[in-house]
This record gives structure tokens, C-alpha cells and sequence, in this order.
């Protein structure tokens, strides 16, 4: 089956991009990633994304989270699509977008990925890629994706919440709850005994009582 699955080694592939060739897991170094495709160049929801994505590039630096986005057209159409973005964004003419866009002209990323739409075309009738997110740890491994259809924009707001909640839990041995936000209380991991738990979480755990009588909602600050 084509694509990555979670905790699979992410492809160290090459590319060519807007800001030249790159080879994925140098330029990854030892940042978190996130690598997010679109389905054409000069594209009315892309350039919504990739214009928020831009705006949005000071919180994801602040994560340690490098950004790429893919798009199956030219470095050629990429930077002339990028003048778009920036003035979508009422950018200064002449401000270049804070990460680079690998050109996806013949698709081979898309396949290899797992990355292309089947039920959305380009006019000469070729599938369009998905709208795919990728975001690959410092290991060079998958931590989660996200696959909508072409037609359906995202939420980048989202996307910084998950990585908050994935370095987090990468760290800490807890899960976090539905709508979580930084700062917000979080749930212990049902594996760990009362014992040790209240060892690992000084700060205490509340329980929350169920029919069930059984004890696996437990709750404790951000640690």
C-alpha cells in the first residue's frame, strides 16, 4: 500500500525546490517537520493555506518545527505563485515566503507517498494531490498525518496544537484530552499503577467517577 505509516522512517528523498535541491532528512537536521501538500499551483484554497502557513511560520520556529510544502508544478511556477501568496497575505512586493515548496512536476513524491486524490482531477483529467500533512520527529520518523481532500482546506491552528500535544507526550508520560490546549490539564496513560503515578505527577490526580466504577479518567496539570 502506497504511503507512510505512523512510526515508519520518513524517505529520505531529494528534491528540487524554491530554494534549490535538498535532500529531506539534512534539511530536516534536527528540527521536527512539517511537510504539507497542495494540489496545483495558483489555486484559490492553496494560497489561502500557504499564505496562513507563512503567517503562522514565527510559532512553528518557536517549536523547532521546520516547514516544507509540495505542490505538483515547477520551481519555476512555485516562485511566481509565491509573489501571489505574499500578496494575498498584503506582504511587501518583493517578501518571499519563510519556507520552500518542493516541485512535484511528474508526481513521484505524490505516488510514493500516498499523496494523490482519486476523485479530483486537473483539466487534462490527472488526480490532484490530496491535501496531505506530514509531521516527522526529530528520529526522522512519522508522528501523525492528516489527509483531507483537495476540496477542503485546513486548519493550521490545528496543526500547531497537535505538535504542542506531540512534544509534549513525546516527553512526558501522559495523553492529552479532546480540544486540548497548552496549559490545560492532561490525562494520565491508563499503563501506569496509582502508585507510580502519584509518584511521577506530585501534583496530584483528580479521578473522575464513572458508572463503570472503573478508575481510568485521571487527570493532572501540564507537567
Amino acid at each position: 500500500m502506497p504511503g507512510v505509516l505512523l512510526g515508519d522512517l520518513f524517505p529520505n528523498f531529494e528534491a528540487e525546490t524554491t530554494i534549490g535541491k535538498i535532500k529531506f532528512h539534512d534539511f530536516l537536521g534536527d528540527s521536527w517537520g512539517i511537510l504539507f501538500s497542495h494540489p496545483r499551483d495558483y489555486t484559490p484554497v492553496c494560497t489561502t493555506e500557504l499564505g496562513r502557513a507563512a503567517k503562522l511560520s514565527p510559532e512553528f520556529t518557536k517549536r523547532n518545527v521546520k516547514m516544507i510544502a509540495l505542490s505538483i508544478d515547477s520551481v519555476k511556477d512555485h516562485l511566481g505563485w509565491s509573489k501571489d501568496i505574499m500578496a494575498y497575505n498584503n506582504e511587501a512586493p518583493g517578501s518571499t515566503l519563510p519556507y520552500p515548496i518542493i516541485a512535484d512536476d511528474k508526481r513521484e513524491l505524490s505516488v510514493m507517498l500516498g499523496m494523490l486524490d482519486p476523485d479530483e482531477k486537473d483539466k487534462d483529467g490527472m488526480p490532484l494531490t490530496a491535501r496531505c500533512v506530514f509531521i516527522i520527529g526529530p528520529d526522522k520518523r512519522l508522528k501523525l498525518s492528516i489527509l483531507y481532500p483537495a476540496t477542503t482546506g485546513r486548519n493550521f491552528d490545528e496543526l500547531l496544537r497537535v505538535i504542542d500535544s506531540l512534544q509534549l507526550t513525546a516527553k512526558k508520560r501522559v495523553a492529552t484530552p479532546v480540544d486540548w490546549k497548552p496549559g490545560e490539564q492532561v490525562m494520565v496513560l491508563p499503563n501506569i499503577p496509582e502508585e507510580e503515578a502519584a509518584a511521577l505527577f506530585p501534583s496530584g490526580i483528580s479521578t473522575k467517577e464513572l458508572p463503570s466504577g472503573k478508575k481510568y479518567l485521571r487527570y493532572t496539570p501540564q507537567p
